[in-house]
Parts: structure tokens; sequence; C-alpha cells
């Protein structure tokens, strides 16, 4: 079953939309970003606000970072087989030397 679904999946149409197949966890080395919904504020935690500002590419660079930051402090040994783009440098060379970076918990 769980080889029929892989399978499928990667059947262009069937999810919908072709970028989610790109963007699951372990597609490209790294974990899945952290997801939210409403309502903003649950048991004291809060959508991190640039989710909420409606900026895309923004949107975009957070999740990268989340996913690289998760990676790394959960599974390291992945990154060992990633080849980084420079925009993944970038962002892992501030996650190395910045130490206030928090992992969110969405």
């Amino acid at each position: 079953m769980v080889l029929a679904d892989a399978i499928i999946r990667l059947i262009p149409g069937v999810l919908g939309d072709n970028e989610s197949s790109v963007d699951e966890s372990f597609a490209c080395e790294l974990l899945e970003y952290p997801q939210y919904t409403r309502p903003r504020v649950y048991k004291q935690m809060e959508v991190p606000e640039v989710l909420l500002s409606g900026h895309h590419e923004k949107i975009r660079k957070w999740r990268l970072k989340q996913s690289m930051l998760r990676t790394l402090l959960k599974h390291p040994e992945l990154l060992l087989k990633k080849e980084f783009t420079e925009e993944e440098k970038k962002i892992m060379l501030d996650i190395l030397f910045n130490k206030e970076q928090k992992i969110e918990k969405g």
C-alpha cells in the first residue's frame, strides 16, 4: 500500500498541485517545516507573523530555514547527502552562527 501511494503521487495531476510532491518531507533531504492552522493563538503558541504577512517570498524563506533547522536538530545525518544551493548555504551559515535560533513547534 505504501509503495503504491508513493508511486501514484508522482503521476502528473494526481495531487492537484504539481509542487505538492516536491514540498513533502524527505523530497529534498530536509524535514518538513512546521504547519499551522487557526486559531492564531492556541495554548499560548502563536502562528509566526511572517506566515500571516501574505509575503510569499518571506514565507518561502521562513519555511526553508525552518526545514533546515529541524533537519539539523533532529536528523543531521540527512544533511550529509544534501547538495546545498547557494541560498541554502547562506541559510545554514546563519543557523550555525546565530545563537538565537529557535525551532518552531507547529
